[in-house]
C-alpha cells in the first residue's frame, strides 16, 4: 500500500505530471526537459529525482547531463496506473504543447550543441567562463 501511495504523493504535483508525460516519449536529457519546462535546471532535477526515488523513472549519466526513462519494468499496479495517466492526459491541451514543444527541442540537439562548460539555457556561459578563467589565472600566478 505504501508503493502506491509514495506514487500518488509524487504524481500530486503538475511538473512531475508534464515531466512523465514527456518521458513517455523515450528517453530525455535533463537540458531537454529544462528548455521545454522553461525551468531552472536545479528545479527540474529536485523533481525528477522526486520522480526516481518513487520507482517512476531511472537515470543514466551521459556526459555532463543525466538522461531520464521511465523505470522498465514497473510493477503491475504501477503500470497499470501509468498507462491510465498516459490514455488519459495525453489528450489534454497541455501535454499535447509540451510533446509538441519537446520535438522542437530534441530537433535542436541542445545537448550536442552546447559549448563545453555551458549549459544549455545559460545566456552565454559566464559564469562556468569566469570559474575556467580564475583557475587559468591561479594556476599561473602559482608557476
Amino acid at each position: 500500500m505504501e508503493d502506491i501511495a509514495q506514487i500518488y504523493r509524487a504524481l500530486s504535483e503538475q511538473m512531475r505530471l508534464r515531466m512523465l508525460m514527456l518521458l513517455f516519449q523515450g528517453e530525455l536529457c535533463v537540458c531537454d526537459i529544462m528548455a521545454v519546462l522553461e525551468e531552472p535546471q536545479s528545479k527540474v532535477s529536485r523533481h525528477l529525482a522526486y520522480l526516481k526515488h518513487s520507482g517512476l523513472i531511472q537515470g543514466k549519466r551521459v556526459g555532463m547531463w543525466t538522461h531520464y526513462f521511465l523505470k522498465d519494468p514497473l510493477d503491475e499496479l504501477t503500470a497499470t496506473h501509468v498507462k491510465f495517466l498516459k490514455k488519459e492526459l495525453s489528450a489534454l491541451d497541455w501535454a499535447r504543447s509540451d510533446a509538441e514543444k519537446m520535438r522542437e527541442v530534441q530537433a535542436k540537439k541542445l545537448c550536442e550543441n552546447s559549448p563545453v562548460g555551458r549549459r544549455p539555457g545559460s545566456k552565454d556561459g559566464t559564469a562556468a567562463h569566469a570559474k575556467q578563467a580564475a583557475m587559468r589565472r591561479k594556476k599561473k600566478a602559482n608557476s
